[in-house]
């Protein structure tokens, strides 16, 4: 979804100034995350766990490779990349946001897990690392709250080894007959009710909603990887089109 080239971009419904979204973004996290884990297993009744189990078999990864996790919050995805390296592998855990990055540190700390995983904040856009660093990226729930998403996917291209593939893990636009008018019901009283009420949050939860309805659906997301450079790109559309997995590979 092309937004007009005005200095502004969505924020939800909201149009703001691009320099202002990134901080209204990490204000949303920052409220969130203590609760983020549990609000997703309420949300997707526990189904998030089967959308990052499937994008975790379409990584290709061998043990000893290197693999990125951008916006990785809390840390699932980066949690499975470390068990298919192994412990001569190396994952690299990043998130813009201090406050999630820091409950993933912790999660994997508390749990005694994956002492295979780094930690980084790192701004999506401008990704940190040398040219064609990693075998495989993966980036979670997170790109439709990166505020130039073309630069995002340029990046993690850029820091792609050649012959890797990038995962985008996404909420999407529902495919299955009848099910759009059920998902926008759940999402817009559901959704905010359960921020309200678990997160005490219910602005945020309101704006996850908004931010999913504003990303690009599946052929538009797809023509932005292959604009990035990545071909043999396609997608699994999961739960009817509610969440798609994208894969694209660096040729």
């Amino acid at each position: 979804m092309r937004q007009p080239d005005d200095g502004t971009t969505h924020f939800g419904y909201e149009r703001v100034s691009v320099g202002e979204k990134a901080g209204r973004v990490r204000r949303v996290f920052e409220s969130v995350a203590d609760r983020y884990d549990l609000m997703n297993d309420l949300m997707s009744f526990g189904v998030h766990r089967l959308w990052k189990r499937f994008a975790l078999s379409q990584t290709g990864l061998k043990a000893g490779q290197q693999a990125l996790d951008v916006a990785g919050g809390s840390g699932d995805l980066a949690l499975g990349l470390a068990q298919q390296v192994g412990a001569d592998g190396r994952v690299l855990l990043t998130d813009i946001n201090a406050a999630m990055l820091g409950t993933g540190r912790r999660r994997m700390v508390d749990t005694g897990q994956a002492d295979n995983i780094q930690y980084l904040q790192a701004d999506a856009e401008q990704l940190p690392f040398a040219d064609a660093s990693f075998h495989c990226i993966t980036i979670g729930f997170g790109l439709r709250n990166v505020t130039r998403k073309e630069a995002a996917l340029a990046s993690m291209y850029r820091v792609l080894k050649p012959g890797g593939r990038l995962l985008v893990l996404e909420f999407s636009h529902p495919v299955a007959p009848g099910l759009k008018s059920l998902y926008d019901t759940y999402s817009f009283h559901v959704l905010p009710w359960l921020g309200r009420n678990v997160a005490k949050d219910e602005d945020s939860y309101r704006y996850l909603a908004e931010s999913i309805r504003m990303h690009p659906d599946q052929e538009t997301l797809k023509g932005m990887l292959q604009t990035a450079g990545f071909g043999r790109c396609d997608y699994f559309n999961l739960s009817g089109g509610i969440v798609a997995l994208h894969r694209g590979h660096k040729l």
